[in-house]
């Protein structure tokens, strides 16, 4: 496989999270949410998966995590009697089953994002040689050289491709993107396909090469409004394998209408490959109108931006967040260990205070002076007055509520400290993957409806 045919290809640390890096049994609130669980053995997990996922662009995991479910989220992100859930594991917490699909290969350039992703994923049977810290350019360029890159047998591509240049938050340059395949700053403007911008185009060329069933695209919402890119991205997709996909239009979900506790919208393209599907399922989303019962994408549970009486009740960030305690009594270095950075203009991008019966704001990946204010001092604004009066004072969220809010599950470790003042994942680091995450509780609920699914629409 790719670390046999390339020396030095991978690029991890060899502790995967084990041993004594982080005492997690004295860990807050923590230690009894991990006391109940028996995760499965890598044997065992692989034995009972049908459906082989390769993971392009996965950061710290949150699409991986979504699509392997397994992993601990906030009961009123899912009905009371929902099947999803295995068991109840502590007040307000439940343990997600594990779905149909297994991670097989994963993929980012981010140091901060692979040490996240091989720790947590570990105690799946994910080993650090999964994950291949490398540009997808670079690792398509291996194929296309005679390098065995890619796991045989893919089912379903996943990537959330870089969206810094279709943000409405960033500069908004779309393909004609001032940065590299690396995020690194071009030194030229010729043409060129290698640009942050235009990153799809090698998820593409990776779906030409593997030919999953289905894939699975996202992007900031921003993408839609950015004059003809969608539809060019859509196009560009549905070329594969010789025009051998039918992409469905892609639509725009709100993870506050699935669970999640926060106002995150993301545009999603899904493909399905055409000689895979029965006739029926082919006939159905190849209509103008394509019948609920074929529609791939997840259907609504919460009310979280929408009115509807049949759906829950929007999760708010005071679910998540009520059992933590202050950074200054908490032993979580993902709790205690945050950004100093002071308020600076009200209303200000990332200068505000979150709410706490409502959804948060969409976290980001910045965390100097531009991540969002767990409270504010009456002076700035702070409408937690019964928590100022009580000696809390202003400060930023720390990354365990960024990943709370997120739906990462409480037990994922993200600030890790290592020898004393050096890190393995500093706040900074974790800041940056968690806010550039898929909340995995949305691609749960995707993961779950591709599922449903399955058997109608593949011949075998």
């Amino acid at each position: 496989m790719l670390k046999e045919k390339s020396e030095g290809l991978h690029h991890y640390c060899n502790d995967c999270g084990q041993g004594e890096l982080y005492p997690y049994e004295k860990s807050d609130f923590l230690s009894d949410i991990q006391l109940p669980i028996n995760f499965p053995s890598a044997e065992t997990t692989e034995k009972g998966k049908k459906h082989r996922v390769l993971s392009l662009f996965s950061g710290c995991g949150g699409m991986d995590l979504g699509f392997e479910g397994g992993f601990i989220a906030n009961a009123k992100s899912f009905p009371t009697n929902s099947p999803s859930i295995k068991h109840t594991v502590k007040k307000d917490w439940v343990l997600l089953k594990r779905t149909d699909f297994t991670t097989v290969f994963a993929n980012d350039i981010l140091p901060e994002a692979e040490t996240a992703w091989t720790t947590y994923m570990s105690r799946f049977g994910h080993t650090p040689e999964t994950y291949h810290r490398m540009s997808i350019v670079d690792l398509v360029k291996m194929h296309n050289n005679g390098v065995e890159v890619f796991p045989k047998d893919i089912d379903v591509v996943t990537g959330g491709f870089p969206c810094q240049d279709f943000s409405v938050a960033g500069k908004r340059k779309g393909f004609d993107s001032d940065k590299n395949d690396m995020g690194k700053k071009r030194l030229d403007n010729a043409p060129s396909e290698e640009t942050r911008g235009k990153l799809y185009f090698w998820m593409k060329q990776v779906i030409d090469i593997v030919r999953p069933k289905v894939f699975v695209a996202e992007n900031v919402k921003g993408l839609v409004n950015l004059g003809d890119v969608k539809n060019i991205i859509q196009r560009d997709f549905a070329s594969a394998d010789g025009n051998g996909y039918i992409v469905l239009p892609p639509q725009v979900l709100n993870a506050g209408n699935y669970g999640v506790p926060e106002s995150r919208e993301r545009v999603i393209f899904i493909g399905i490959r055409k000689d895979a599907l029965c006739e029926e399922a082919k006939q159905a989303l190849t209509a103008e109108n394509i019948p609920e019962k074929f529609d791939p994408y997840p259907h609504p549970t919460h009310a979280g931006n929408i009115t509807d009486n049949g759906l829950l009740p929007k999760v708010t960030t005071y679910d998540v967040l009520k059992d933590l305690p202050e950074p200054a009594d908490a032993i979580d270095p993902s709790q205690s260990i945050y950004s100093k950075a002071k308020f600076q203009t009200n209303g200000s991008q990332g200068q505000t205070e979150i709410k706490l019966d409502g959804l948060g704001p969409t976290i980001r990946s910045e965390h100097h002076g531009n991540i969002e204010f767990r409270r504010l001092s009456a002076e700035h604004g702070g409408k937690h007055i019964a928590e100022l009066n009580n000696g809390m004072h202003e400060r930023p969220l720390t990354p365990r509520e960024c990943a709370l809010i997120q739906t990462f599950p409480p037990d994922y470790r993200f600030v890790m400290p290592y020898n004393g003042r050096k890190y393995r994942l500093s706040s900074s680091g974790a800041y940056k993957v968690i806010g550039n995450a898929v909340p995995p509780v949305l691609a749960f609920n995707i993961a779950m409806r591709l599922q449903e699914l399955w058997d109608k629409y593949f011949i075998d």
